[in-house]
């Protein structure tokens, strides 16, 4: 009799147990030396970035809750890019690239998209499957901060500032 419970529970466990490892990132301590292709600028190389700060975000042209982040992240972005702030959204491998190129039109996107079309950000990032998710990457290349949903833009901004004033950013 007990075996017929513990087998439904154990098949249970494990499902959850699958389903918890494909939708939590892997936990990074330093930013992955990856290139990106961009909408706008080309390739682009993390390490070309190093020595100011930069938030990636992974977000899908289907992502309510991302496309409804956008104007705080262009908003962030107008702000604080002329004192150093990079921003770079990395667009899901299944997003057609028409779509983001539509969509980054429609929305009048300033800061950087890339298009990650064979997963190989996501996968470099801990195998991003959820969106939206974001990592502000240290000057130094640290991971210091990651976000799955949506950001709170105050405490981003406050840290952001924090790492430009310690890197004698003035703009």
């Amino acid at each position: 009799m007990r075996t017929n419970i513990l087998i439904p529970l154990i098949a249970v466990g494990a499902v959850v147990a699958l389903a918890i490892t494909l939708v939590m990132p892997v936990r990074l301590a330093q930013a992955p030396e990856i290139s990106l292709f961009t909408t706008s600028e080309g390739k682009i190389s993390l390490a070309d970035l190093r020595g100011q700060p930069v938030l990636i975000t992974f977000w899908s042209t289907t992502c309510h809750v991302c496309i409804h982040e956008m104007p705080d992240l262009a908003a962030l972005y107008r702000e604080l890019s002329p004192r150093g702030l990079a921003v770079i959204g990395i667009s899901m491998y299944y997003d057609r690239p028409d779509h983001v190129l539509e969509l980054i039109a429609r929305k009048n996107i300033p800061y950087t998209i890339a298009l990650d079309i064979h997963s190989k950000a996501s996968d470099a990032f801990g195998n991003i499957r959820v969106t939206p998710t974001s990592f502000l990457v240290a000057p130094d290349g640290s991971i210091a901060g990651h976000w799955i949903g949506r950001i709170n833009m105050d405490k981003l901004r406050q840290q952001v500032l924090g790492m430009l004033n310690a890197e004698g950013h003035t703009g």
